[in-house]
């Protein structure tokens, strides 16, 4: 895979960059977490410095037609606060056409243009080859940087990369990649993966993953009642699907080793609400009338104590509803335990990666991915259009 240092000269040619601006917005329609752009400042600014004129691609949520709810006017505006006033940042009113080319052809070296939602164009997500072509037309180079978005063969991430000869990784999507291939090619051992979320079925081919490659399993979240219900235990009203079920008894039965673990206590409600009273329970069994919605004091201090022995620590997936307060114990305590731990701790994007930011930790960790699925298909084994398209 080429990256930017592969470039030749890139004084005064036009760079257009796919960049993750996905961002959270608050109630005011301003960026609640700008961490996506920040981690795509390194490989801008470097492009600047190069003299590059610079125009950047992104998408922002699921637009139906062109919403002005998911316009990337904050991401733009927030863009211009961190490079600061000696930058020009300017937000284009479309994707394409020819106001957009209008723009392009103004810009400086240094300076950078900012297209609307990708997204806002129908094309983007089926790889339209005429949307890919006249997003060519805007680049004399094209880098892609967005590791969120690299799982996907759309128009600005596949498409457009094979038809601009020029075309590199940025130093965020070179980061991600080399983070994740180490942590599957050579980890430090001991490897403990530490799995949460809602479906075994969402995580299948990953659990099965690190059932070859890690030295331990641990499993939380929703996603441990299927394995309690495959034991025998009762889990009452606790998410758990007859299908997770099943795969959740097929994983037990692969796993020769017994590197799984599963929670020896737990805590639950009646309802998973902000005023749900919760019961602690020491044991596997969820009365009925409950359901259970966090693993329980002595889970977590046994899996703080796997993590600590590890050499190499991969999470992806909460331990329980940290997002309530009275739930949010089983994953405070494994990300303290994550943020401690000696040795190389590797997050996968999503909820863990709220949950860090939540808690203060995300500072203490190795790599926090900004790409959850993209991270998790890389582990599966599964090819990245986005990353084979620059090959």
């Amino acid at each position: 895979m080429k990256t930017i240092r592969d470039l030749g000269g890139l004084d005064g040619k036009r760079v257009l960059v796919r960049v993750d601006f996905n961002v959270p917005l608050d109630d005011q329609g301003r960026v609640a977490d700008d961490g996506r752009i920040r981690a795509a400042l390194p490989t801008i600014e470097e492009l600047r410095r190069r003299g590059a004129r610079i125009v950047l691609v992104s998408h922002l949520g699921r637009p139906k037609d062109r919403e002005p709810s998911l316009s990337l006017r904050p991401a733009a505006d927030r863009l211009q606060q961190l490079l600061g006033r000696d930058t020009t940042v300017i937000l284009a009113p479309a994707v394409i056409g020819d106001e957009v080319r209008a723009l392009e052809e103004d810009l400086a070296p240094g300076d950078v243009l900012v297209l609307e939602n990708v997204r806002y164009e129908p094309g983007e997500t089926d790889d339209d080859p005429q949307l890919a072509a006249a997003l060519a037309a805007l680049a004399d180079v094209y880098v892609n940087d967005a590791f969120g978005a690299a799982h996907r063969a759309h128009a600005s991430t596949e498409g457009v990369a094979r038809l601009v000869p020029a075309h590199a990784a940025g130093l965020l999507l070179e980061r991600e990649v080399k983070v994740l291939h180490e942590l599957l090619s050579d980890p430090a051992r001991p490897l403990v993966a530490v799995l949460g979320g809602a479906k075994v079925a969402d995580k299948l081919e990953v659990i099965e993953r690190f059932l070859d490659l890690a030295d331990a399993v641990l499993i939380g979240g929703a996603m441990a009642f299927p394995f309690l219900a495959a034991e025998g235990h009762f889990v009452a009203g606790s998410l758990c699907s007859e299908e997770d079920v099943v795969l959740a008894r097929r994983l037990r039965a692969a796993d020769g080793a017994s590197k799984l673990r599963l929670p020896v206590d737990l805590v639950a409600a009646a309802s998973p609400s902000k005023d749900a009273e919760p019961v602690a329970i020491d044991g596997r069994d969820v009365p009925d009338g409950l359901m259970g919605l966090d693993i329980g004091p002595r889970t977590a201090a046994a899996y703080g104590s796997e993590i600590a022995r590890a050499g190499t620590v991969f999470w992806n997936g909460p331990m329980g509803m940290f997002e309530l307060e009275a739930f949010a114990a089983g994953t405070r305590a494994v990300a303290e335990a994550v943020a401690g731990a000696p040795g190389v701790t590797v997050v996968g994007g999503g909820d863990s990666a709220a949950a860090l930011n939540l808690f203060g930790l995300a500072d203490r960790v190795t790599h926090v991915s900004t790409g959850g699925g993209a991270a998790l298909e890389l582990i599966e084994g599964k090819a990245l259009p986005g990353v084979e398209a620059l090959a």
